[in-house]
C-alpha cells in the first residue's frame, strides 16, 4: 500500500458511508409498526406489509453491519494498518480492497 492509495480508499469509504446513510434516510419509513387495523387493510395487505417490513430490517442490519466495517476499515487507515492482512500481515491486494474496503484478509489467509 503506497502512500497515495491511502487517501483514495478513505475517500471511497467515505463516500459509501454516506450512500448508507442516505438510503438509511430513505428506508426509515419502511420500518415503521405496521397497524392491526384489518378494516382499513386487507389480510392479504397487512400480511404484504409485514412482508416488506421484515426484507426492510433485513437490509438495515446489512446497511448496519457494512457501515461498522467501513467505519473499522477508517480506524485502520488512522493507525496505518489499512491494506494489511490481519493473519498474516501480507498486503491485501488493491482490486481486493477496491470491491471491499472493509476486507481485513488477503485471498489466500480468507480462503483458507
Amino acid at each position: 500500500m503506497n502512500e497515495t492509495d491511502t487517501p483514495r480508499f478513505a475517500a471511497l469509504i467515505r463516500a459509501r458511508l454516506d450512500e448508507i446513510a442516505q438510503q438509511n434516510r430513505l428506508g426509515h419509513d419502511a420500518l415503521a409498526v405496521v397497524q392491526l387495523d384489518q378494516q382499513a387493510v386487507g389480510r392479504l395487505s397487512r400480511m404484504d406489509a409485514l412482508q416488506n417490513q421484515a426484507m426492510a430490517k433485513a437490509q438495515q442490519a446489512r446497511r448496519d453491519g457494512e457501515s461498522k466495517g467501513l467505519r473499522a476499515a477508517l480506524a485502520r487507515i488512522d493507525a496505518g494498518e489499512f491494506g494489511y492482512c490481519e493473519d498474516c500481515g501480507e498486503p491485501i491486494a488493491p482490486k481486493r480492497l477496491e470491491l471491499n474496503p472493509a476486507v481485513t484478509r488477503c485471498v489466500g489467509c480468507a480462503s483458507s
